[in-house]
């Protein structure tokens, strides 16, 4: 009998041990959220502008053969845009919505639709809980926009439209309505000012942050005076095939056919020892014109 006796021990332990498992198990804590379907499921949009992201989070509620205008959404009081939690949007810089301006941020999306105008009104509310509690006072920015008629839409949806290289609509379209709020990105303003930061980080062997600077602004027309400035402070610091044959073209361009020739064969020969050269044919037909130029 002494065995059994010294082995009572152990068999309450065990006990114990699969008393606290199961509690823990079957705890509050312990148990996952059960995950069902949303009668109207989560959406998002994203667009990029420039170097600006800009998205759109959302639920989308559906006309289910319902009148939505005037009666599901009431004319003339909030409205979040959407179904469960509020409209969200955001933008990693600033912008301008129909034509006011937007800090970078994170925003709650309002409307307040009538008949022939909307309020579109950006929020800065993190209390929001549908529109019960909505306070104007803390609209970051508010526009009026038409609604114009559209395709019919079973399923709300917000989408970037009408997107061009410095600006996007902003559009919901639901039931057989499109609100439009014009978004516009000043691109050369955000992406120079971003680039002079980077400029002022790098580090005195790194040729190619001003290089790829200079690039920009040759190939969008912008700042050329300090992106000539930039071009030549890569070149100083490691002349290379890519910044050598950007300033070839930079000189054609400029008119100095003398020096764009000067320019790429000297990229052309650095090429030529490069362990991985580049295709080069393009800057090579461009070389033969610029010659032929010359010598007519």
């Amino acid at each position: 009998m002494k065995p059994l006796r010294s082995s009572l021990p152990v068999f309450r332990g065990l006990a114990l041990a699969a008393s606290v498992a199961a509690a823990v198990a079957f705890s509050p804590a312990a148990q996952a959220e059960l995950v069902t379907p949303r009668i109207s499921p989560k959406a998002s949009a994203m667009q990029q502008i420039g170097i600006t992201d800009l998205s759109v989070t959302y639920s989308r509620p559906g006309v289910k053969g319902r009148t939505i205008w005037g009666e599901l959404v009431p004319y003339d009081k909030p409205w979040r845009a959407g179904a469960n939690e509020p409209t969200t949007f955001t933008t990693t810089d600033e912008i301008t919505v129909g034509g006011q301006a937007l800090a970078a941020g994170s925003y709650a999306v309002v409307a307040i639709p009538t008949k022939d105008t909307w309020t579109i009104a950006f929020s800065k509310q993190k209390d929001l809980m549908g529109t019960s509690n909505y306070d104007e006072k803390q609209d970051a920015a508010r526009v009026s926009v038409k609604p114009t008629a559209g395709d019919s839409q079973e399923w709300l949806s917000w989408t970037f439209e009408d997107v061009t290289p410095g600006s996007a609509s902003l559009a919901l379209r639901w039931d057989k309505l499109r609100v439009a709020v014009p978004v516009t990105v000043d691109v050369p303003k955000i992406t120079l000012a971003k680039g002079k930061v980077e400029l002022a980080q790098a580090k005195p062997d790194d040729w190619r942050t001003p290089y790829r600077l200079a690039q920009y602004t040759f190939d969008f027309d912008v700042a050329k005076d300090e992106g000539a400035k930039w071009l030549d402070q890569s070149i100083a610091i490691k002349p290379g095939y890519s910044n050598l044959n950007l300033k070839a073209r930079w000189l054609a361009k400029a008119g100095d056919t003398q020096g764009a020739i000067a320019a790429a064969k000297q990229a052309l020969e650095i090429n030529k020892k490069a362990e991985t050269p580049a295709d080069a044919s393009m800057l090579e037909a461009s070389l033969a014109e610029w010659e032929g130029k010359k010598k007519s």
